[in-house]
């Protein structure tokens, strides 16, 4: 198993990354100030819940094929800036009522389409696979028994540090969120800002390449 240091390293430097700017963290604070704290927390469930399948990936050697074929990249790839534009499209069509965020409940996709969501956004996004695959190993000896196992344990730390960093995210944004919802037009304004900038995430997974 590995050791105490390399455990501390290693999740400082997942914090580190976590809260670097990027299209989960921006996922969870756009939809927290839409839809509330809630809401934050059952996307970032999801982005961890797609985490575990991209720790599988790594582990089983999935990963090594996704980054030897363009084909596969580009799928994914593609599916992806499908789905964000497509919540673009949502986004941009929505009437300020159906954004309305109280302090018990929010109006809007329910709680088992938005853990989706996050599934599907970190799911397909082949870099985060490419990521565990050049990250992960770096933090592995096989010296200390079983490498498959090491990997799932850096697994599990990863997700631990982005529930940490994207529940703080969640918390801030809905707060911020309930602040900025006084008017149907702050409603409406606020829902375009989140098409517009999942537009812009579909664009730059697009632009992507291996």
């Amino acid at each position: 198993m590995i050791s105490l240091t390399t455990f501390l390293a290693f999740f400082a430097a997942s914090l580190a990354l976590a809260l670097a700017p990027g299209p989960d963290n921006i996922f969870v604070l756009t939809q927290s100030a839409l839809y509330g704290r809630k809401a934050g927390w059952l996307i970032t469930l999801g982005l961890c819940t797609g985490l575990l399948g991209h720790t599988t990936a790594v582990v089983i050697g999935v990963a090594a094929i996704i980054k030897a074929s363009a084909l596969a990249f580009t799928i994914l790839k593609l599916a992806g800036a499908g789905y964000l534009l497509y919540l673009a499209w949502q986004a941009f069509r929505a009437p300020a009522s159906a954004i309305v965020v109280s302090s018990e409940s929010a109006a809007g996709p329910d709680g088992a389409r938005l853990y989706r969501r996050g599934i599907i956004m970190n799911l397909t996004n082949p870099k985060v696979s490419i990521f565990f695959l050049a990250f992960l190993p770096q933090f592995v000896d096989p010296a200390r028994g079983g490498v498959a196992l090491q990997m799932i344990a850096l697994g599990a730390t990863f997700i631990l540090a982005t529930i940490l960093v994207f529940g703080g995210i969640a918390i801030a944004a809905g707060a911020l969120g309930k602040w900025l919802q006084r008017s149907a037009r702050t409603q409406i304004v606020m829902n375009r800002v989140a098409g517009a900038i999942f537009v812009a995430l579909a664009l730059r997974l697009l632009a992507t390449e291996r």
